[in-house]
């Protein structure tokens, strides 16, 4: 059947479908998920297990080399990282590439399984493992919070409910905390007074813990009503543990004190004071100021620019209350990436639709050139966002950079229909006969040779491996917007050919006894003579092609644009992080010296939730620390590095 007779012969169906075309096309665009890179899993999971007061030599022979022999079972196993040190053990699991997000949850369950198996075989005082599969988990946004004047306790209860006012945002699926100090209440005491007093640690501790214990008390009826019996005695304040009564592992109140017949209290054998874990296992600074940072997920499939305005409104609502000294921080903003693309590919499509005007409009004229802009890019392009919203694609680094890459190719279509057309009315043939000749003839060898570059990117889309699941949506995207236009150019471009493109003029001449086509055949009759030369250079240039192409930087991931400059910083492995932290507030004011230089983010312990897809959060160690720099413009990364 040909396409363009029908598509002339229901003009009004046409038309109207047309139009629909152009205005899901807009609506699809609205609708889409706008990501900074496709969603991706990262095929590794974490294990860690605490053995307190173990050895490096113990944690390896006691718990490592037992989990990685029991790990070695699963056949979904690519790699196994191990490290021990002194009282803890972390296994990192790389599973096969094969492996793609739908089956990962069933691979995770297999490996929990599996080191469920070996719990009982871990040696008394080891935790039980701890099973990380969201080590590839992105975090879009970090904010970091900020409280100059203020303590430590007060910064944490602003994050808290700063925290909690996020988490209601639309499309918010996730919000962790990085960088909070685990509070303790210390009783300073030494063994000398416990010993005047004659008294053991074990009295200390069976105290604290009898005191402080949650239990069930029962209930009793009272009428017809049962009541529950609530004990009192917890401990809601550090002062209360000292005025505690201790007593012993024997259940008996301990008496002395100066009189020698008084209750003993935790107070007389020592100092009760609150604190932070010492030392502390993670530190933030910004901008030299203490800190905690909250990483925002958003919702799978969510539209990142969407959630950001939303984040950004709540946000600013939340600062007008703030007292003043409590910042917030914007250390990493997704959505602003991320509608940077997008606009970035919007400009391109306005450069690409002003280049096809004016080039076709010096070659074919003014209105023929609108006409291959309009349905060649534009409708096409359109088409394009309406499938890939049924597909479920985002809009992200890949299926932008295949539409970019599309059109190039998606305009050949309509430039070799409206052509024809052309070429048609000068030869005299009535307008509505040309359209369907000029649309029908080549309809399969255009389809064919669109199939064929669609084809050039199919590789890619069937791989099995991190490449195929990252890149699937560039086989996917270009095979929509190439085939769209060659769709378009069958039905549309014929249509809009006959009922806007004037009649030329017939001079009864031949069309293509042009300069340019005399200047082409005599090109293409040399290069026809001197075939084997031709060919012979032809090879050549290929084997050269082949031999360079060894010295192109290939990379996974593509340089990033963002206006950042992260720096790993490592002491000597056992260096405390307090001395960690003294090294790196040297690096900080360096920095700060730099005018280009927006702002300086310290993650001291560990490295920092995974902001971006291609950069690996580093384990927890005292020796390491790593900086992000944020600088105003891109340029700028290269002056402060």
């Amino acid at each position: 059947m040909n396409l363009a007779k029908a598509a002339l012969e229901y003009k009004a169906v046409s038309y109207f479908a047309t139009f629909m075309l152009l205005v899901a096309g807009v609506f699809s665009y609205f609708s889409l998920g706008q990501l900074e890179d496709p969603e991706f899993s990262v095929k590794t999971a974490a294990i860690t297990v605490n053995y307190p007061g173990a050895t490096a030599a113990q944690v390896e022979l006691e718990i490592v080399d037992l989990i990685e022999t029991k790990l070695q079972e699963m056949i979904e196993l690519k790699h196994i990282y191990s490290m021990a040190r002194p009282g803890q053990a972390i296994i990192k699991v790389d599973i096969k590439n094969t492996y793609w997000s739908d089956q990962l949850p069933q691979v995770w369950d297999n490996l929990r399984k599996k080191i469920k198996d070996i719990e009982h075989l871990l040696p008394p005082g080891a935790s039980k493992p701890a099973v990380g599969d969201d080590f590839g988990f992105v975090f879009g946004f970090l904010l970091g919070v900020t409280a100059d004047g203020y303590s430590y306790a007060q910064l944490h209860e602003y994050v808290k409910a700063l925290r909690k006012e996020l988490k209601v945002v639309p499309n918010v699926a996730r919000i962790d905390t990085w960088g909070v100090q685990q509070r303790q209440i210390f009783i300073d005491v030494t063994q000398s007074q416990i010993s005047q007093l004659g008294l053991t640690t074990e009295d200390v501790i069976a105290t604290l813990q009898q005191q402080n214990m949650v239990v069930d008390a029962g209930s009793v009826d009272y009428q017809d009503q049962r009541l529950r019996i609530a004990p009192t005695g917890e401990f809601t304040a550090a002062e209360q543990i000292g005025d505690l009564a201790i007593t012993g592992v024997d259940g008996q109140d301990r008496i002395g004190g100066v009189r020698g017949n008084e209750l003993i209290r935790v107070r007389d054998i020592g100092t009760v004071r609150e604190g932070y874990v010492e030392p502390a296992l993670q530190m933030m600074r910004i901008n030299g100021l203490p800190a905690i940072a909250l990483s925002i997920a958003p919702s799978a499939g969510a539209n990142v620019v969407n959630v950001g305005v939303d984040i950004d409104k709540r946000i600013e609502q939340l600062q007008a209350n703030l007292p003043v000294g409590i910042e917030l921080h914007r250390i990493s903003w997704q959505s602003d990436l991320v509608a940077e693309s997008i606009g970035a590919f919007m400009t391109s499509l306005i450069q690409a639709i002003a280049i096809v005007l004016v080039i076709l409009a010096l070659s074919m004229g003014l209105r023929v050139g609108i006409i291959i802009g309009l349905t060649g890019l534009v409708f096409a392009i359109l088409g394009s966002f309406v499938i890939m919203a049924i597909w479920g694609i985002d809009l992200q680094r890949v299926s932008l950079g295949a539409l970019i890459i599309a059109m190039g190719m998606m305009v050949d279509n309509a430039i070799v229909v409206v052509d024809g057309f052309v070429v048609r009315l000068k030869k005299g043939v009535e307008r509505k006969q040309a359209a369907i000749e000029a649309a029908g003839q080549p309809s399969i060898p255009l389809l064919g040779a669109t199939i064929v570059a669609v084809m050039a990117f199919y590789p890619i889309y069937v791989s099995t491996y991190d490449t195929g699941e990252y890149a699937a949506s560039l086989f996917q995207v270009v095979a929509i917007a190439l085939l769209t236009s060659w769709l378009l150019s069958q039905t549309v471009t014929p249509l809009i050919c006959v009922d806007f493109l004037p009649d030329p003029k017939q001079d009864g001449g031949d069309p293509y006894n042009t300069r340019f086509y005399n200047y082409f055949r005599g090109l293409l009759g040399s290069l026809i003579k001197y075939r084997l030369l031709f060919i012979t250079i032809l090879v050549i240039a290929l084997g050269a092609s082949i031999y360079g192409f060894k010295d192109v930087k290939q990379l996974f991931f593509p340089d990033s644009s963002r206006t950042q400059v992260m720096i790993d910083y490592w002491a000597v492995e056992g260096t405390r992080i307090q001395q960690t932290s003294a090294d790196i507030k040297l690096i900080e004011k360096e920095l700060g010296q730099y005018d280009e230089v927006a702002s300086v983010n310290t993650f001291i312990g560990a490295g920092p939730p995974r902001f971006y897809l291609p950069v690996n959060p580093e384990s927890p160690y005292s020796s390491y620390a790593q900086i992000i720099v944020n600088v105003d413009n891109l340029p700028d990364v290269d002056v402060v590095i």
